[in-house]
């Protein structure tokens, strides 16, 4: 028993696309994933460009994994999983700015005019960057505090 035609499929025999063949034109393909990646360190590089805190991000990025390379070897070695809350916390600000940049490209290209309700988004948008950096302070202040105590020898033993 065939089920019987439905609108997507008068569509196709117009000549016209759906919508998810509009929205996805082509398969899966090597060509494009190495695309996407392209794409993906433009971003990178954009944020990188054109943000003033990228900038500070990336210092406070490398300052930290220093540091922590430092305290790793001379004072108390980190555990697998206080490596990885590093790289998470560290990470997780990097995203909240590549999407802080990306909402405010995009707000600045819809509306060329202040507008309050796009003021609103950019400084929520704002405010998840300040929220992760926060946090990855936090982290760090788990991690690094010990290790600075027993370095200068303020842990009793």
């Amino acid at each position: 028993m065939t089920q019987p035609p439905d609108a997507s499929d008068d569509q196709r025999r117009d000549g016209e696309r759906l919508e998810t063949e509009v929205l996805y034109p082509s398969p899966f393909t090597v060509v494009g994933r190495v695309r996407s990646f392209r794409h993906a360190f433009m971003g990178m590089w954009f944020v990188l460009r054109s943000q003033h805190n990228a900038w500070l991000h990336a210092a406070a990025s490398v300052l930290v994994l220093a540091l922590a390379a430092a305290l790793h070897v001379r004072v108390q070695a980190f555990t697998v999983g206080e490596w990885a809350d590093l790289v998470i916390a560290i990470v997780l600000v990097w995203v909240a700015e590549m999407f802080n940049t990306g909402l405010e490209v995009l707000a600045n290209a819809v509306s060329g005019q202040r507008h309050p309700v796009v003021k609103i988004a950019k400084d929520v948008a704002a405010a998840a960057v300040l929220v992760a950096a926060i946090g990855a302070v936090v982290v760090g202040l788990i991690l690094f505090v010990p290790r600075f105590a027993a370095m200068f020898g303020l842990l009793g033993e």
